[in-house]
């Protein structure tokens, strides 16, 4: 499982971990680096709530009716929005706003519900069928830094790592920028590769000298 990153200032986190529950160790997969697949969110629990609860909204709405219609009056709260809805017409502002909203809540949830998400969480190399790994962006992004800053002439460094890119940049306070670059893409192209991704990001690699001071 994953933790949270340290109070005193670092962002690097240790890997996530998953595997199964039977005690012994996995056998390895006969191919190294088969297809791993992204890490789901724990925000289906959320949205599964609201999905019952918009679904215990629909029941009661059912019943009202039914009740109706065995000359049961029905509740007043629902007779009062039906003869709202019974006098605006559907071209009504507020009409079309409700329906907006209800439109746009509905394909929010659908897409928090069929999307993975903890984008923050890059999929490694999976060596055993039972068991999963992820390297969170920001210990991605801080092991390449350290990286950066072992290359000569290179004074301070800059690394985001997302899904398909990571970007570097560097600033030179000696050495002919060209083989700073050179030496940078050398360095953090093989860290790149050593981290063990499942689908290693694109590397950008941008170096300049230092502003003037004053």
């Amino acid at each position: 499982m994953s933790q949270p990153a340290d109070p005193q200032g670092s962002t690097a986190r240790p890997p996530v971990l998953e595997k199964g529950h039977d005690g012994r160790p996995p056998a390895p997969v006969a191919e190294a680096g088969g297809r791993a697949h992204r890490f789901w969110s724990a925000r289906r629990i959320p949205a599964g709530i609201v999905a019952l609860l918009l679904l215990a909204l629909a029941v009661l709405f059912l019943y009202d009716i039914v009740a109706v219609r065995a000359d049961r009056p029905g509740m007043a709260w629902r007779r009062e929005l039906a003869r709202q809805l019974a006098r605006r017409p559907l071209d009504d502002t507020w009409v079309l706003a409700g329906a907006g909203i209800a439109a746009a809540l509905g394909l929010w949830l659908l897409l928090l519900a069929l999307t993975p998400g903890l984008r923050a969480v890059l999929p490694m190399r999976r060596t055993h069928p039972d068991v999963r790994a992820g390297l969170h962006r920001d210990a991605a992004a801080t092991v390449l830094r350290d990286r950066a800053m072992e290359v000569a002439g290179v004074q301070s460094a800059k690394v985001r790592v997302r899904r398909s890119k990571a970007k570097a940049r560097a600033v030179s306070h000696f050495r002919e920028l060209d083989d700073v670059r050179a030496d940078l893409d050398t360095a953090l192209g093989d860290t790149v590769r050593g981290l063990g991704l499942a689908r290693p990001p694109r590397l950008s690699v941008k170096v300049r000298r230092p502003g003037r001071k004053g």
